[in-house]
């Protein structure tokens, strides 16, 4: 790839992954409000954690869909096809009038929720191994911008109506999908033709078999489901969760989101770069396991106590440990498939974050309803030492391989 059409490539890949974060957050603190017309307080934490399961079961199904798409045609038709239903799904949030259309926002943004697979992808077509971490780095990084600035943008914003945040949401994800249009190169290059599409293929528990038989990958994808599972209901339950035990309104609960991309930032740009000289990358998965942990502890505890202060150095904590996982973990998947199967092992590792997105945040409202508002963060306290366990057990060394 030339200069200039890695640089656009480049720059097209990073606001999109802002755009991930972003278009994710503008709304986060919003969304208790826009529900509540249309709720009781008792059935209102339950509505807001089943959006988000909805929109995570509709991730499910396509993401595997379009890693493998993405594979087969290009990265660049995906996403562009993607950023048009984010915009769609943004519109129609924004001017609902029930909790129907509110659902039917997040079902239409959720089935076209492949960018973040096809994203992966796209960036391992052009960059080496050597740099893979690096550059996992910048995603992770950029997408801490894009979350630090959304629920902080979002919650100004609200004071102009609750549904000015979605519209903005909408407009900026169109702006990206024009650029993309006009300036994205194709980064994928198919040797051969590509063989036609088996309707076996589309299935996405097929899809996600398929993945799970690839033994070198497989303890590592249970190490991340179990920690996924209670960071799904922790961040579906956070907006709730500030509303009722602090009394926090939507400036207050954008800047709890802004918390977890500032840590991105900080993270990705200063502390990984330092830590990257004194630990292999697969040293780090245990590392954001720890963390995490200690930030569940200290929110189950701020829930107890009613101390926001603990509240906000455990998310702080927490999202330290999120951010290193998450780039760890990806560039060891990445390392690990091959360049004609980047789609598809991308895919299924979203598809089960996406599982993990439709039952967490579901057994967290229901934890959160009958067990009290600390349940959830004891979830993760519990999952979090299983995770631990498996990755102290199977440890990923290099490419194509796993000590067992």
């Amino acid at each position: 790839m030339t200069s200039h059409r890695y640089n656009n490539a480049l720059i097209f890949g990073l606001i999109s992954t802002f755009l991930t974060g972003f278009g994710f957050t503008v709304i986060s603190p919003v969304v208790p409000f826009m529900v509540q017309p249309f709720a009781n307080a008792h059935s209102q934490a339950l509505i807001v954690t089943a959006l988000t399961a909805v929109y995570a079961a509709c991730t499910f199904l396509s993401a595997p869909l379009f890693g493998l798409l993405s594979d087969r045609f290009g990265r660049k038709p995906i996403l562009l096809l993607s950023l048009a239903g984010s915009t769609l799904g943004f519109l129609v949030f924004g001017m609902a009038h029930s909790i129907g259309m509110l659902f039917l926002g997040r079902v239409i943004d959720g089935l076209t929720a492949g960018n973040i697979v096809t994203l992966f992808a796209y960036f391992a077509d052009f960059t080496d191994e050597e740099n893979r971490t690096k550059i996992f780095g910048w995603i992770a990084a950029s997408v801490g911008v894009g979350t630090i600035s959304g629920p902080v943008l979002g919650g100004m914003l609200a004071h102009f109506g609750n549904s000015i945040p979605f519209y903005f949401g909408a407009a900026i994800t169109a702006l990206n999908m024009a650029y993309g249009f006009f300036f994205m190169p194709e980064t994928l290059v198919q040797e051969t033709t590509p063989a036609p599409l088996k309707l076996r293929e589309l299935n996405p528990l097929a899809q996600l078999f398929t993945v799970f038989k690839m033994k070198q990958i497989t303890p590592l994808l249970f190490a991340a489901l179990l920690l996924w599972l209670p960071a799904g209901s922790l961040q579906a339950i956070i907006s709730q969760f500030s509303l009722d035990r602090f009394s926090f309104q939507p400036v207050e609960i954008g800047l709890v989101f802004a918390i977890m991309g500032a840590q991105d930032i900080l993270t990705q740009l200063i502390i990984l770069p330092r830590v990257l000289n004194k630990l292999k990358t697969r040293y780090l998965l245990p590392l954001g396991v720890v963390s995490e942990w200690i930030g569940y502890v200290l929110l189950a505890l701020s829930a107890w106590t009613g101390f926001w202060e603990l509240f906000v150095v455990g998310m702080f904590i927490f999202a330290f440990g999120d951010s290193i996982f998450g780039t760890a973990f990806n560039s060891q998947l990445s390392l690990l498939a091959s360049s004609k199967s980047q789609g598809k092992v991308q895919g299924g590792a979203q598809a089960i974050q996406s599982l993990t997105r439709v039952v967490g945040p579901l057994i967290g409202g229901e934890l959160y309803i009958l067990l009290g508002s600390s349940a959830p963060a004891i979830l993760g306290v519990l999952l979090l030492i299983c995770s631990f366990l498996v990755l102290k057990t199977h440890t990923t060394v290099k490419k194509g391989e796993i000590l067992l």
